[in-house]
């Protein structure tokens, strides 16, 4: 993921403030999805996969989370039906937006059989990214 350097300054001053669960393995898109996130005032907390997303999942709860598709000990696809299955046993919907270097369409179909609301495509583009949480948040 790499941002241009004007995205980091990109606002939007009417966009209200999230709690984010970003479920990312790799360290540096970790660490650019926490920078732009909390530049935003958003509340940012990650997972390293799928089973760790759970697991938080169990004690916290999220206006949004960001999930990466392939990730060791449980994939973004996996995790999303897991996610899916427990909101139909409880009530209620997070919005799950995947990022994913895989475009291709069948790719996207996969993320929304799984789930998920959502496509972003890695690298992420900013803008994309902020549309997508500020659609999520006011949906």
């Amino acid at each position: 993921m790499t941002p241009s350097p004007d995205s980091f300054n990109a606002t939007t001053d009417d966009a209200p403030t999230l709690r984010v669960l970003v479920v990312e393995d790799n360290l540096v898109n970790q660490q650019l999805m926490i920078a732009l996130l909390s530049r935003r005032q958003h509340q940012v907390l990650v997972a390293q996969n799928g089973k760790e997303a759970l697991d938080i999942l169990e004690h916290q709860s999220f206006d949004i989370i960001l999930m990466d598709v392939q990730m060791p000990v449980m994939d973004g696809l996996e995790a999303a039906r897991q996610i899916r299955e427990r909101e139909r046993q409880t009530g209620g919907h997070v919005p799950i937006i995947a990022m994913t270097a895989n475009t291709l369409p069948q790719d996207q179909q996969m993320c929304l059989q799984a789930g998920m609301d959502d496509h972003i495509a890695k690298p992420v583009e900013i803008h994309r990214l902020l549309i997508a949480l500020q659609h999520a948040a006011t949906a």
